[in-house]
């Protein structure tokens, strides 16, 4: 480098940012050593912000436009430096480029699911995943609490710790949604909105805008899918037309039972037995409340006791005595089934009750390796 290169580079008179990427959140202006000259032209484009620190401290902020550095236009480094009567000579300062653009395309989700309870369904876990944008609205804040001395600042930087608070606020806002479980996928929209409104003074603390928030896709296990599909289709279904359909299927299968013509029978049995339960559950059943057992169904023949028997977790019945001992013998109901009857405080096992417990005399023990 040559005298005369050397001493053009003295002081600095043009200072200017052209970023010519997309994720630069801020940039330090690089000085090499040299110093400010007086009437220093500062070019500010759009979508930056130009911040001058002086002996560690936060001075002048400039918005786009063009400027021409002098007393009137630097304040407060006039200030901090003690030029009480203007100046003629350069002078030493740092200076921060901050992008005020939109960052757009930020990607978040939830690395582990999201446990929620459901009245319906219990304990299910959620998975969730969607995009934000941000951007920079207070210079002077991001540039105290998130960059610091950083020359060069970009948005993954920060990203782990937005996405961070995301998923944290996230979690918080479905607690407080209370949706029913099936009316997340309905209602991607509101609760974008919600949970926006909920992280946006998080973003804020930092200097930062959170523009946009949107949820692509809220995911749940496939059982509890195929339960909710289940319930939606049983409003379009006619329950009469269905608890006959199952009820034949019933008696399809029992005649189909190697046991003969006494299968059949009480297959037969089982199968009115059940289009009988469901036509009284589905009657006697409003507002999503099932009523007790036996509630509104015709009472028994005098003279003779019926019994509902408990049937992977459903009630089954009602059913006469020969129908339990026939049950009985063929191991359809068995000393520990849980029983029920007009009267009863609970549902008893089949070998508590004395009407009962006679039936398993004479029964003989399953076959082995039946």
């Amino acid at each position: 480098m040559g005298i005369f290169d050397k001493l053009r580079g003295e002081f600095i008179d043009i200072i200017e940012w052209t970023d010519p990427s997309q994720n630069t959140l801020a940039y330090r202006f690089e000085r090499y050593g040299n110093e400010i000259k007086n009437g220093a032209k500062l070019t500010v484009r759009p979508g930056q912000q130009a911040i001058f620190v002086s002996e560690g401290k936060i001075a002048d902020v400039f918005n786009p436009g063009m400027y021409e550095l002098k007393t009137q236009n630097l304040p407060i480094l006039t200030t901090i430096l003690g030029w009480k009567y203007g100046f003629n000579s350069p002078f030493k300062a740092e200076v921060y480029f901050i992008s005020t653009k939109n960052i757009t395309d930020q990607k978040w989700g939830t690395k582990n699911p999201i446990v929620l309870s459901d009245q319906r369904f219990g304990m299910i876990e959620l998975r969730a995943f969607g995009t934000y944008v941000i951007k920079v609205d207070d210079g002077k804040k991001f540039l105290k609490e998130i960059v610091g001395t950083d020359g060069h600042f970009t948005n993954d930087e920060i990203s782990e710790q937005l996405r961070s608070i995301i998923v944290t606020r996230f979690t918080d806002a479905i607690g407080e949604a209370n949706f029913p479980i099936e009316a997340y996928a309905a209602n991607l929209n509101e609760l974008s909105k919600f949970v926006d409104d909920i992280m946006k003074p998080e973003f804020d603390q930092y200097g930062i805008e959170l523009t946009k928030f949107l949820i692509e896709n809220i995911s749940m296990p496939e059982e509890v899918k195929k339960e909710i599909f289940e319930l939606s289709r049983l409003d379009k279904i006619d329950l009469g037309k269905l608890a006959q359909m199952k009820a034949a299927k019933a008696m399809e299968k029992a005649a189909e039972n190697e046991g003969g013509t006494a299968g059949a029978g009480i297959g037969m049995g089982m199968g009115f037995a059940m289009a009988n339960q469901m036509g009284q559950m589905f009657s006697t059943t409003q507002g999503g409340q099932q009523q007790t057992p036996g509630a509104g169904a015709p009472p028994p023949i005098p003279g003779t006791v019926s019994y509902f028997v408990a049937k992977d977790g459903q009630q089954t019945g009602p059913f006469d005595i020969a129908t339990l001992k026939q049950m009985a013998q063929s191991n359809q109901l068995s000393k520990e089934s849980l029983i029920w009857k007009n009267g009863m405080a609970e549902w008893s096992k089949a070998e508590s009750v004395d009407e009962i417990k006679s039936l398993f005399e004479n029964v003989p023990p399953p076959i082995p390796g039946a």
